[in-house]
């Protein structure tokens, strides 16, 4: 039954790639030209990564416009449902890959990590992995203002993730290495 599962959830990814109007077929915005490439060197949690700059230093990173479930960073506590899996996607999508990032108006936070969009090459272009977490239904839509640049594009491959049940919009999660491996796998060619 769980191969049936997964394997009905394969296709509704696919047709997420196909179908016009979707979340992945949404059009997604260019990479700005102006961007900062940098090499991520790890991954904190589903929305937070760290990079290392060209001149070697080391930032921490938060994306614009999401917010994903929690994982503890604390021996004995427990994570948020769907926690893991933003965790596992973010670490898929960026972990020690060149990254483009872009800055919308504030540059850091209150917790002075850089606040960013980040892009990461795909097979066939520039993908936005903040976007990417949302399609996947990985991650909520949150605005701060002033940085709302992709904040309507955002909100709707949410409504889409909301329509079409996937990820935390369709219940529990699956156990690691399945639906969320097949997807990736598609969209990165592994």
């Amino acid at each position: 039954m769980q191969y049936l599962t997964r394997a009905t959830l394969l296709v509704v990814a696919v047709l997420l790639l196909l179908v016009p109007g979707t979340a992945v077929a949404a059009e997604w915005p260019q990479p700005p030209a102006d961007g900062e490439l940098v090499r991520v060197v790890a991954i904190t949690d589903g929305d937070t990564i760290r990079v290392e700059r060209a001149d070697g230093s080391i930032e921490r990173v938060r994306y614009i416009g999401i917010d994903t479930p929690e994982i503890s960073h604390e021996a004995g506590e427990p994570d948020e449902p769907w926690g893991p899996e933003a965790t596992e996607a973010n670490r898929r999508l960026a972990e020690d890959e060149r990254v483009l990032l872009e800055r919308d108006v504030s540059d850091t936070d209150h917790y002075d990590r850089l606040l960013r969009y980040v892009w990461v090459e795909a097979q066939d272009g520039w993908l936005m992995v903040n976007g990417e977490l949302v399609s996947l239904g990985l991650a909520d839509v949150r605005a701060y203002e002033p940085d709302t640049r992709h904040d309507e594009w955002l909100r709707e491959l949410e409504r889409d993730a909301r329509e079409s049940g996937v990820g935390m919009h369709g219940g529990e999660p699956e156990p690691s290495g399945s639906f969320l491996d097949d997807v990736l796998d598609f969209l990165f060619g592994g």
